[in-house]
């Protein structure tokens, strides 16, 4: 059945430029007439949509239902062929590049705002990964911003609502709409790349063993069930809050001390051995244990130094190269020296890893802001790190009977020495003070007068505002971080994020070494007193913010 192509006519938004996250913005901004509409006709018109085959999903947060309505009929509009779509809409990130590069797809539109809160009153966002799985590149984001500059027509099929809770093929035109399993494909891969039974001797050899994995109300609580109990045959009491919603229970879904909260007092006063969380999308993951919290900057780090021995994947594959972003710190360098591995220090953005691993130069690598993946999809994975973390310790637990999270951490200390690495994030400030902090410090990098200065007990040896040269495509990206590095290796870092919706985010990171072994068990905050003080009074960020304490601290 032929359908008719309406052409409507509408006007171009201010401010539709896509980062590497998507677009995001409040929902009430989404809900604007025609909004949703020229953001999607406008990723429709860049890729040219002609003949694509499209995955569609996101992770279940408010106004994911009329949206994919609106891809339904523009995708039936600009003649794309086929539209896979997770059940319910739902997919998480992860889930979704795998789809991308399993059905070799054209690529994949993405409903979230990922770790951000949802809800009427709070962020949707929408996200173009191309043919790799992984987000677009800025000449693709650019081209999209630049048609919505100038629409001034949508091309749609007026078509009847989707059911989108029904697996299997519908069709709209044209179009073909097929209704998948969100999990199926995705459990299968994990299979393929952990040994499922090698998890499942762990558990029933360790019977009081106890692991509770939280889902947040976000995409990842069904691929958790599926996984942690379904699976690997845990209880149900391994898990919680695996319902996604659309508000996220009113929590805000990001896995870190500060909001999951739950998890970490629940895993204190009911001593579970090994607690793990994703957030809203399910591309981010926490790991904490007994008395142990493991840094995102020491989490991609050990699974690197237990990837070949611990999971098979790479023992058919290989370690081909690591890869962190800047503000990461250098404990995943440590690793990289001593197993003789290439390694690359990256802006944040996750496509700067994809370009490496395409180019078969990484196969594991993270971030700092609880990031954390590997060649086998081209987005970071929660799930995966956590599968990644029980690997681990089915592994060393072979070799030394009840080693548990904190036992790990040690482990790895004594080998590497201690990175002591920690983040500031002032969430929602002034935008105009954000910027005017880091262009006071930027003009004292251009005019050298902190080489040689002594800030505290710690003298500067180099500072800069980091620059990335892409070794694969030959890009620049500039002005990615200001950069405080001390003669003893210790850093400082501070940059602006734009993942939130609205105002700025300030991100301060400090990071001090240590090969001295009696202070690995030292708690990190105490040992990074001094070094946090020189942040705050080089930056002045009190004076440009108004801010006396971080919103969040990890």
């Amino acid at each position: 059945m032929v359908s008719v192509v309406q052409t409507v006519a509408t006007q171009p938004f201010d401010g539709q430029k896509p980062g590497t996250s998507g677009l995001r913005k409040k929902v009430k901004i989404f809900q604007q007439p025609n909004y949703t509409e020229n953001f999607v006709q406008a990723i429709l018109n860049a890729i040219p949509a002609q003949g694509a085959t499209l995955v569609v999903g996101g992770d279940g947060r408010y106004y994911l239902d009329e949206v994919l309505q609106v891809i339904v009929k523009l995708s039936a509009g600009a003649g794309v062929s086929k539209l896979v779509v997770g059940r319910n809409g739902i997919l998480s990130t992860p889930a979704a590049s795998n789809l991308i590069r399993k059905r070799q797809a054209t690529g994949g539109i993405l409903l979230t705002a990922s770790h951000n809160p949802g809800g009427p009153e709070n962020d949707f966002g929408i996200k173009y990964n191309v043919s790799n799985g992984g987000p677009a590149p800025e000449s693709v984001t650019n081209k999209i911003y630049e048609l919505s500059k100038t629409i001034t027509e949508l091309k749609l099929v007026d078509a009847p609502k989707i059911d989108f809770s029904v697996l299997g093929t519908q069709t709209v035109g044209e179009l073909q709409i097929e209704v998948i399993d969100s999990v199926a494909d995705y459990v299968d891969l994990m299979k393929s790349i952990f040994d499922f039974d090698a998890i499942k001797g762990f558990f029933e050899a360790n019977k009081d063993f106890k692991m509770l994995f939280d889902g947040m109300n976000g995409v990842t609580g069904p691929y958790g069930q599926r996984l942690f109990v379904e699976e690997l045959g845990l209880p149900q009491s391994s898990v919680m809050r695996c319902t996604p919603l659309p508000d996220f229970g009113g929590a805000h879904p990001d896995p870190n001390l500060t909001y999951a909260h739950d998890l970490v007092e629940r895993v204190d006063k009911e001593a579970y051995d090994f607690g793990a969380a994703s957030d809203g999308d399910g591309d981010r993951n926490m790991i904490i244990g007994k008395g142990a919290f493991v840094t995102p900057s020491d989490s991609v780090a050990i699974i690197a130094h237990y990837a070949r021995d611990a999971i098979p994947y790479f023992q058919r594959n290989g370690v081909n190269g690591l890869a962190r972003s800047m503000p990461t710190s250098q404990a995943l360098d440590l690793v990289a020296k001593k197993q003789g591995l290439e390694y690359f220090e990256v802006p944040t953005g996750w496509k700067f890893f994809g370009n490496l691993m395409d180019a078969g130069r990484c196969s594991i690598c993270g971030e700092e802001s609880f990031g954390t993946g590997s060649d086998h999809v081209r987005e970071k994975d929660g799930l995966w790190a956590v599968l990644a973390w029980l690997s681990i310790l089915a592994y060393a637990n072979k070799r030394n009977p009840g080693v548990g999270v904190k036992d790990v951490l040690q482990l790895h200390y004594q080998t590497y020495g201690r990175n002591f690495f920690s983040r500031y994030d002032y969430e929602e400030v002034d935008g105009k003070g954000a910027d005017e902090m880091v262009e006071r410090l930027r003009g004292m990098i251009d005019s050298k007068e902190l080489v040689g200065k002594t800030l505290g007990s710690f003298t500067v040896a180099t500072a800069d505002d980091f620059t990335y040269n892409d070794p694969i495509d030959g890009s620049v990206s500039k002005k990615q971080g200001v950069r405080i590095i001390f003669e003893d290796g210790s850093r400082l870092v501070i940059r602006l994020s734009g993942t939130g919706s609205s105002g700025a985010t300030v991100r301060l990171y400090v990071e001090k070494y240590s090969n001295d072994a009696s202070e690995y068990t030292a708690d990190t905050q105490a040992a990074l007193k001094s070094l946090i003080q020189v942040a705050l009074d080089l930056s002045q960020l009190e004076k440009y913010t108004g801010r006396t304490e971080p919103t969040v601290i990890t």
